[in-house]
């Protein structure tokens, strides 16, 4: 544990920013499992929505830290040719 003053606060800054990185991870996880749901579904309209939003999140997650760059440019990637390839069928 900590024992000095300046460690104490870095411990409770280090645990709110933790809480805050996994909320923002869960969201990015569920937004993108709703759209796999969505395109299986085969609801187009719904699918694109909830791609849009995942690829918001995913960038916004890029920018502070949360996900590295080329993973989410992956998932974005993946995510779109999905849907691509539900709008073909």
């Amino acid at each position: 544990m900590a024992n000095h003053r300046s460690a104490e606060k870095r411990h409770r800054q280090n645990l709110k920013r933790r809480a805050r990185n996994r909320s923002a991870r869960a969201e990015i996880r569920t937004t993108i499992k709703a759209t796999l749901q969505s395109i299986k579904e085969g609801n187009g309209e719904k699918a694109a929505e909830k791609a849009q939003q995942a690829t918001r999140l995913l960038d916004k997650g890029v920018s502070h830290g949360l996900v590295h760059r080329n993973a989410a440019r992956r998932r974005i990637s993946r995510l779109h040719r999905r849907l691509a390839q539900q709008a073909k069928e």
